[in-house]
């Protein structure tokens, strides 16, 4: 699933697998709102992760729990790239995919965040996105990944 903030690190654009995931609407999801659905535990890291590479204009990852609908937990990764724009190469904010991790839970896992790191999700066997922005986007971040794998 991708999503879209701007500068300001506030979501402007969630993929439409949100709702089916975590139960929220996309209007709610949208500003801060998905912050609601993040697990109270991890809400720090993520956030502070997301100020710094903000502060930074740097790419980041991040793992975190999500609130399904009826409570269970999930783990997710994401990771998240720069959008710089026209005319004059300003940051406009970032491009970002979110990617359930398997398996869904495990004792062992611990929120995180890297800044200048951008870690691709892991592939999953689940069918192309149906959106075209999202296959775009899904595109333009793999990408990235690889040309900051290969330098």
């Amino acid at each position: 699933m991708i999503f879209v903030t701007d500068a300001n690190g506030q979501t402007i654009y969630t993929g439409n697998e949100w709702e089916t995931l975590t139960g929220q609407s996309i209007g709610e999801s949208l500003g801060l709102g998905w912050l609601d659905r993040v697990h109270p535990d991890d809400r720090k890291v993520v956030l502070d992760t997301v100020e710094e590479a903000r502060k930074a204009i740097s790419q980041f990852s991040i793992r975190y729990r999500v609130i399904r609908p009826g409570g269970s937990m999930v783990w997710v990764a994401v990771g998240c790239i720069p959008s710089i724009g026209p005319p004059d190469y300003s940051f406009i904010g970032y491009l970002g995919s979110l990617t359930e991790l398997a398996p869904p839970s495990s004792n062992s896992m611990t929120a995180y965040g890297n800044v200048n790191t951008f870690v691709p999700p892991p592939s999953r066997a689940e069918p192309m996105a149906a959106d075209h922005l999202d296959q775009i986007a899904d595109h333009l971040i793999l990408t990235n990944s690889l040309i900051e794998a290969n330098g």
